[in-house]
């Protein structure tokens, strides 16, 4: 029976990835910080069977130890991982100090490079790593600062590894999605700034959903994926591959920033 290790698997992306994976045939090694959101999870896969939960803040010294040693003592193998825990609401350069600066990096990089170099070692012919970036590793956007540059790490990384363990049939890409409407992002709405920034630019008719973004990590954990490696798919509707502004935007009269 195939494994998947997914971070941040209690809510959101990770959890909507897990859904999918198990829904597939796969067991899940579920890690995440809230306690709460695990049990949750356990009651939403329908029980532990094929599941196992693990606490655990993954920036820790002893956290991919614990990852990799809990997935091959339960089920004996680990066939993929999906690097999806993060962390959002970044500010700009000048408004970043050394400790949010230090937590970025540690979540959305540090982290998952310790977790890949624990669990490659261990992978056979046929796995797959996934590693959730973002648009803002893909184009600069306002705001970015420490979180842009902890994804763009992270996106290099991937492609890093695709040529060096591609050749022993592992494969790593990036899944990079725009605005999701998971509860991390989904206060910020309440932003009117935010909400045209993103709503008004984007040539879809809706911004992402949470199975959106994991459909798309599913696919990549899926023998129908074999040929795709190093590869950054971006689920954005379109953001940042187009100049689109809505009509709204167009015909909108514009005031000064001041």
């Amino acid at each position: 029976m195939k494994t998947a290790i997914i971070t941040g698997a209690g809510s959101g992306i990770g959890l909507a990835t897990a859904k999918m994976l198990h829904a597939e045939g796969l067991a899940i090694v579920g890690v995440g910080r809230d306690t709460a959101k695990l049990a949750a999870l356990e009651q939403e896969l329908g029980g532990t069977e094929r599941l196992l939960t693990i606490s655990v803040d993954v920036t820790a010294d002893d956290a991919p130890q614990a990852i990799v040693q809990g997935a091959l003592e339960r089920f004996g193998r680990i066939d993929h991982l999906v690097n999806n825990a993060g962390v959002g609401s970044p500010k700009p350069l000048h408004e970043t100090d050394d400790a949010t600066l230090d937590g970025f990096i540690d979540i959305m990089l540090r982290a998952p490079f310790r977790l890949c170099r624990d669990v490659v070692v261990h992978m056979a012919p046929g796995s797959s790593i996934v590693n959730v970036t973002s648009t803002f590793a893909m184009i600069g956007g306002r705001r970015g600062g420490a979180y842009s540059a902890a994804k763009g790490g992270l996106k290099s990384l991937s492609e890093h590894m695709a040529c060096e363990y591609g050749p022993q049939g592992i494969r790593t890409n990036n899944v990079a999605p725009g605005v999701t409407m998971t509860d991390m992002v989904r206060h910020r709405f309440e932003d009117e700034g935010f909400k045209r920034a993103n709503v008004e630019t984007t040539p879809y008719p809706r911004l992402a959903e949470p199975e959106d973004v994991a459909s798309v990590i599913a696919f990549l954990c899926l023998p129908g994926s074999e040929m795709i490696n190093g590869q950054s798919i971006v689920v954005d509707g379109g953001w940042t591959k187009t100049k689109y502004l809505s009509p709204r935007a167009m015909t909108s009269v514009w005031t000064s920033a001041e």
